[in-house]
């Protein structure tokens, strides 16, 4: 049996093997290669990672795009969303124990300026077979027992983000809603929601993915193109679209509409052309519409859910990166280590 006191460790190795990039570039540059294990200090849990999913911000960061406000110290392991195993507990941990098993979202330690202001989910980068996560964060959970690994490594970011627009929004039964980038990994978990909340859906697809989305939930697809917009809708969120062009998404709404969006740069509103429209950037870094633990219960009830769209290993976790900017994917790409 492990020894499950607080302190205990499951055994340490010296290197573990992670997604690098090693300077600013393209994730083509990326490698697969060993690091140091991280090893957790006060107040941190070591995990052995069991799977991963890829967000925007794991190959943003690394691009350079961000080089003057966030500089990156290479080697840099991408990776914010986990499900895995807690391996090791630093001193002062009492939430959790060597074996339990975990899931959530945590952000690269240099960004600790954004990553909320009590109680930040900072870590050391998911995409390898070790990391280390602060402990006292509503972003990790305990991983409840029907959610599958798959599931919970695909879940945390977007089910947070899903939940907090939801809670922005404050849709009501017959309103109608544009869902520009419904076939990301938000726009897959936000559309079921949507459909729950008795809103009239219509999501931007391509024509291959429509039927995908008509089967979440949409009550319509439609192109990309503005001139497809609809007009005269109630809602609108933008999952896509960078934050200094959503005036065609404004364009849509009725007047009194809200805009939701989730892209920077932060909008202003006289970017958007429309005074008689209110403008949100939903983004929730303190976990004021709920942590990991509801979106656990969320996704238990069945009201919440990932669309994994491909799946690698480890040994692709390159691949992993370059198919996310380079391929039209539908919901989340997951890594199993």
């Amino acid at each position: 049996m492990p020894d499950r006191r607080p302190g205990a460790t499951s055994g340490h190795r010296h290197e573990r093997k992670a997604v690098v990039a090693t300077g600013y570039g393209p994730p083509e540059e990326y490698t697969v290669a060993d690091v140091p294990v991280p090893q957790p200090g006060p107040g941190q849990v070591q995990v052995r990672i069991v799977a991963a999913s890829i967000n925007p911000a794991d190959v943003r960061l690394p691009s350079g795009e961000f080089r003057d406000t966030v500089p990156l110290r290479f080697p840099h392991v991408p990776g914010n969303d986990f499900a895995g195993t807690v391996s090791e507990v630093g001193a002062g941990v009492t939430a959790y124990r060597v074996g339990d098993e975990i899931f959530g979202q945590a952000v690269p330690r240099v960004l600790r300026a954004m990553a909320g202001a009590t109680r930040p989910s900072l870590s050391t980068g998911s995409l390898a077979e070790y990391a280390v996560f602060e402990a006292d964060t509503p972003f990790l959970a305990r991983r409840p027992a029907g959610l599958n690994v798959e599931q919970a490594a695909a879940l945390p970011t977007i089910g947070l983000t899903a939940r907090a627009l939801m809670a922005t929004a404050e849709v009501q039964p017959g309103e109608t809603v544009l869902v520009v980038g419904a076939t990301g990994g938000v726009g897959t978990a936000v559309v079921p929601l949507l459909a729950h909340a008795k809103a009239r859906v219509i999501a931007t697809a391509t024509a291959a993915d429509a039927d995908i989305l008509r089967a979440l939930g949409a009550d319509e697809t439609i192109g990309y193109a503005e001139s497809e917009y609809p007009s005269d809708v109630d809602v609108a969120f933008n999952l896509t679209l960078p934050g200094d062009h959503l005036a065609g998404v404004a364009s849509a709404i009725r007047p009194g509409g809200r805009l939701l969006t989730i892209t920077y740069p932060v909008p202003q509103q006289e970017w958007i052309g429309r005074d008689d429209v209110g403008l949100a950037f939903v983004l929730d870094m303190d976990g004021a519409f709920g942590g990991m633990r509801e979106v656990g219960e969320l996704a238990i009830r069945g009201d919440l859910s990932a669309t994994i769209g491909r799946r690698y290993t480890l040994d692709d976790g390159v691949q992993a990166c370059v198919d996310f900017v380079r391929l039209h994917t539908i919901g989340k790409l997951v890594v199993t280590m």
